[in-house]
């Protein structure tokens, strides 16, 4: 484990590379998701994989969760920007980079392909989604939700969990209930800043779309397609939200062939430079 000061906050990293000291050739940030996620859902599903066949991988908790510093205030899309901007200041990468986010952390991680669109060998969105003001309404709603139902009526949202569900699950959303209670994480969101479409379309490089089958992300596949240059994306029957941590094998496959290709063009792309 290591704790990481990026000038404004504390945030718990985990990094993974190749066997045996073996140069990296590519380097890879995992960007997890809201409330009840942290850079397990990486450790234990993708990464060990990543890091096997050569990439250099970096995780970390986002403000406010995991093992990461929790400020009452400052949880806006832009914060988080903002962080991973910082710590890959402090982790002295300045390269290209290829980033994975699932959830709110593929809305991270394009917000910052979006500020470094050079930088930017690929992107993949795990059952998520650039922010526009359509997101900005729909997440708003979903906060909005765990907010009534987990912070404010906690014991009886905790014992249903409980009982329907798994006694880590029930764990996991009494650490989101204290997020959503004690911080203003539920307000800034929603009220972050959104992406332009011309911010959108500035973002070239390639753009891998995951999603459940039974997801209803999937349906922003057509408009996905008309602002982003080089988009393509891989359905996987049967799952829904928790597509990462459900069929890791499948959703870890398509991105690590994503990152191969991209970096054997980006390669290709200097070298003809």
């Amino acid at each position: 484990m290591a704790m990481v000061d990026t000038g404004d906050i504390r945030l718990h990293v985990q990094r993974l590379g190749p066997r045996e000291g073996q140069p990296p050739t590519a380097t890879v940030v995992l960007v997890h998701g809201l409330l009840t996620d942290s850079l397990a859902s990486y450790y234990f599903t993708v990464a060990p994989a990543f890091a096997a066949a050569g990439i250099d991988v970096v995780m970390y908790d986002l403000r406010g969760h995991g093992r990461s510093e929790r400020p009452a205030t400052g949880y806006t899309l832009d914060h988080n920007i903002d962080d991973l901007e910082r710590l890959l200041e402090r982790l002295e990468i300045t390269g290209p980079l290829h980033l994975v986010g699932n959830s709110y952390g593929g809305t991270i991680a394009f917000g910052w392909a979006a500020r470094h669109p050079e930088r930017a060998v690929s992107i993949s969105l795990i059952e998520s989604e650039p922010a526009t003001a359509k997101w900005s309404v729909k997440l708003g709603g979903i906060l909005n939700r765990v907010v009534t139902q987990l912070a404010h009526n906690e014991r009886d949202a905790i014992a249903w969990i409980t009982a329907n569900r798994s006694h880590n699950t029930a764990r996991l959303a009494k650490g989101a209930a204290r997020l959503a209670r004690e911080t203003t994480l539920g307000q800034d969101i929603p009220t972050s800043r959104v992406l332009t479409e011309d911010e959108i379309r500035a973002v070239r490089c390639p753009v891998l779309g995951v999603y459940g089958g039974d997801s209803d992300l999937a349906d922003l596949v057509p408009w996905k397609e008309t602002v982003l240059t080089d988009y393509r994306h891989v359905v996987l029957p049967g799952h829904e939200h928790s597509v990462l941590v459900e069929a890791p094998g499948p959703v870890g496959g398509h991105i690590l062939e994503l990152i191969r290709t991209a970096s054997t063009a980006q390669l290709a792309g200097a070298e003809a430079r």
